[in-house]
């Protein structure tokens, strides 16, 4: 076959749900290897329908103004290393359901297993928190507290723990307001429990605040680690009315369809295909908006931004930077910010070395480095997915054996404990674009770390932004309908701690010697000055 050139734009009027706008890319099969668009659709056909994509010049003034809101920041977290390649493919629709008004009901009715606020152990157990469940399971409010106010004394890391100590004291005071949260818990546990620190802090802050109702608020958290439970979940949730509200999902199949259940049902799910965040006004304001109108494309600007950064960042240690990127072709993610990483590098007068794709089978980190060094390369840039840290561990220890290592970059999904302990001295140095990073100047920064004992991470910021967002809107009208009708018309975004400018400016930090890491490292990430 012949090749061909895709931007992500159809041109023979037909819509494409999963497709998106980014710079042309050459194929020689059916289907663009970045967004899955089949050939035809680049030959012209009859005038196709106007569509506004974001950050395009037919989106009127306001539209590059368009920002990721932070939950997109957050399933960056949980799923940017899972951008499966049939996110790229038209989304299958789901069965219609028909929903009534359900009466309340428990809200482990038949997935127990699956959604706890208190009943299940869903992360990392301990008697404490068994006694806990327990005594949660029997409606032994008391009993409940302390076992779970025993687990947050042992080990205030833990969030989970603390979640169902404030569940416990929410359920004791009654007519609690809730909400859930959807993170996989059993295939990404790290991610998962970065995301619930950020719930549980504001959760803590609301219901120590004397809530004006004298609602506490109570959080289920959900498991989403099995795709082939997704729509049993989004379906018992729905029939369980108390909880007003989701923070989470992904961008994978079975998120997509979970989706497109809640939004059937009319229960607002604040995820990154369901919501956008503008400046209104001055403020940043986010609304959530039909799963099929959702512009795939904010994650591609953020991966810009990303591209652009680390290439300035580069340009900067060394002018005309000579640049090796290594990528995982099995992944659309990293493909995808390898791409932008490329397109980035002529803006700075920088020259690309070579591509080397990590999951061919005679991959070899020290020959590949050695090579590129051969061929003159100065800096490599890491674009993987999150599944990749142990290639990119393996490459910085390889590095380090050179005579004149190479300077390391990457993404935000190397943002990893398991980077930090497994990488040792050989990542000391590395450089990361990043959405947001600890200071120690910073109020909530500093919050965090007498509140979990311990350095949080950029999920568990952008985790507690969300759920400021949420809280505040179910607070003023406890109901699904009044819910749904505040997001869509825009809620106003105060006290954030999430930067909104960060395609612009994406921030960076640098893995130094510290004491505030992960256990079982010398090494944390701080802010680049």
């Amino acid at each position: 076959m012949s090749s061909w050139t895709c931007d992500g734009v159809p041109k023979d009027g037909k819509q494409y749900p999963g497709a998106f706008q980014h710079s042309p890319q050459e194929n020689t099969g059916p289907d663009c290897t970045i967004c899955g668009l089949p050939k035809e659709a680049m030959q012209a056909g009859k005038k196709p329908a106007k569509t506004v994509v974001a950050g395009s010049s037919s989106g009127g003034g306001n539209s590059s103004n368009l920002v990721p809101l932070i939950i997109i920041l957050i399933v960056l977290g949980l799923g940017g290393a899972i951008l499966a390649y049939f996110l790229y493919r038209p989304v299958r629709t789901p069965t219609p359901i028909t929903t009534s008004s359900p009466s309340p009901s428990p809200v482990t009715a038949t997935q127990g297993e699956f959604i706890s606020r208190g009943e299940e152990i869903l992360l990392e157990s301990s008697p404490s928190k068994t006694s806990g469940a327990t005594a949660f399971d029997q409606k032994n409010w008391e009993a409940a507290i302390a076992g779970y106010q025993a687990a947050v004394k042992q080990d205030p890391n833990d969030p989970e723990g603390r979640i169902y100590f404030n569940n416990a004291q929410a359920q004791k005071a009654g007519n609690s307001l809730v909400i859930a949260v959807a993170v996989p818990t059993t295939t990404q546990r790290d991610s998962a429990a970065e995301i619930l620190r950020g719930v549980a802090r504001y959760q803590e802050e609301y219901n120590q605040s004397s809530p004006p109702s004298g609602r506490l608020l109570e959080v289920a958290i959900v498991n989403i680690s099995d795709s082939n439970q997704a729509t049993a979940l989004a379906q018992e949730i729905i029939n369980t009315s108390e909880i007003l509200g989701i923070i989470g999902y992904g961008i994978d199949p079975s998120s997509q369809e979970a989706l497109k259940q809640y939004e059937t049902a009319g229960l607002t799910v604040l995820s990154p295909l369901t919501t956008s965040v503008s400046q209104e006004g001055g403020k940043p304001t986010l609304k959530t908006i039909p799963i099929d109108e959702k512009a795939n494309e904010l994650l591609v600007n953020y991966l810009q931004g990303v591209g652009k950064t680390l290439t300035n960042y580069a340009s900067q240690q060394q002018p005309y930077p000579a640049i090796v990127v290594f990528y995982n072709q099995a992944s659309n993610y990293s493909q995808q910010l390898r791409m932008e990483i490329v397109n980035a590098i002529p803006g700075v007068q920088g020259k690309l070395i070579q591509q080397i794709d990590i999951s061919s089978s005679d991959f070899d980190a020290k020959k590949s480095l050695e090579e590129a060094q051969q061929n003159g390369a100065k800096i490599a840039i890491l674009a993987f997915n999150k599944d990749k840290v142990n290639q990119a561990v393996a490459i910085a220890k390889a590095n380090q054996t050179l005579a004149s290592p190479l300077l390391l970059l990457g993404g935000d999904e190397l943002y990893n404990a398991d980077l930090l302990v497994e990488g040792g001295d050989a990542i000391s140095g590395i450089i990361l674009a990043v959405p947001w990073s600890f200071s120690p100047t910073d109020p909530f920064a500093k919050d965090a770390l007498d509140s979990w004992k311990g350095r949080v991470s950029w999920r568990t910021a952008t985790a507690y932004d969300a759920t400021i967002a949420l809280t505040n809107a179910i607070s003023q009208k406890p109901d699904r309908p009044s819910v749904n009708q505040a997001f869509t018309q825009g809620v106003i975004l105060n006290g954030n701690t999430t930067n909104f400018d960060v395609f612009n400016d994406v921030p960076l930090v640098k893995a130094v010697k510290g004491n505030e890491g992960p256990k079982g490292s010398d090494y944390q990430f701080d802010p680049l000055k």
